[in-house]
């Protein structure tokens, strides 16, 4: 069995186009991607065309799920790019007819996925949408959080969220990629893990380059891709209704 994950994509279609010509290259099918296909970059259509297109399936991310929820919860920079984002996909009379059909494809996302004993979701099993796991959970909330969530989990949880990669095990043992060149851990059948698989659109582990996941029969493979950052942060910038420092982070990687 092997297959590629992405998450968090945000609206970047330079990095989108990149991670799919590198999963390409390496011939990884089938591609799974975790939610949050919109919201803080310049390009939510485009990439919403991209996923319907080339993901065997997407599920919803807490971004995908504010054009409906509501932005409340967010802080002011993404609240701002959600009503912009709302405002460029919602159909209406003298919008784009495309918009009808990109509007239902994030309206249908659903809120999980298992595959056997493998589970996809965007937070957590607790809380699907909206709940952050992180590494730093194995020192200070393994009893109440983590053994909650592994309980239930089959064998492999993938998840995004935090834009951060890290794999956890239910040993509560930590494995962060780090460094140039791409990574891969080899899994223990007996044991249970959560894979968070980092983000392709907005990294923020000090990394600029966008990350995913590949599974290959219990290796998991960590790609970073380099893309043209600057044409992103540009576009940003030109934007009115984006914030600059939904930009210049791409530029640092947080």
């Amino acid at each position: 069995m092997r297959f590629a994950v992405i998450s968090d994509l945000h609206s970047n279609i330079e990095a989108l186009e990149s991670v799919f010509a590198d999963i390409d290259r390496r011939g990884i099918e089938p591609i799974y991607c975790l939610g949050d296909v919109v919201g803080y970059g310049p390009d939510p259509r485009s990439c919403i065309d991209l996923v319907q297109k080339r993901c065997a399936f997407c599920i919803r991310g807490n971004h995908d799920d504010a054009l409906f929820s509501g932005p409340d919860r967010f802080n002011p920079y993404a609240r701002h790019a959600i009503e912009w984002t709302k405002e460029r996909l919602k159909p209406g009379l003298f919008k784009p007819r495309s918009n009808g059909e990109r509007w239902r494809f994030l309206q249908e996302l659903p809120l999980d996925l298992r595959i056997g004993d493998f589970y996809f979701v965007h937070g957590s099993p607790r809380d699907r949408v909206n709940e952050y796991i992180y590494r730093e959970d194995v020192f200070f909330n393994a009893d109440g959080k983590l053994k909650t969530i592994f309980k239930s989990v089959d064998r492999l949880l993938f998840v995004g969220h935090t834009h951060l990669p890290v794999i956890i095990s239910d040993e509560m043992k930590t494995m962060v990629p780090e460094g140039e060149e791409d990574v891969e851990f080899e899994l223990n059948p007996d044991r249970k893990y959560i894979i968070n698989v980092g983000s392709v659109g907005q990294p923020r582990d000090r990394d600029t380059r966008s990350c995913y996941v590949e599974y290959d029969n219990d290796v998991i493979r960590y790609h970073r891709v380099r893309y043209n950052t600057q044409v992103v942060v540009d576009k940003i910038l030109a934007n009115s209704s984006l914030d600059s420092v939904l930009g210049t982070r791409l530029l640092e990687g947080m």
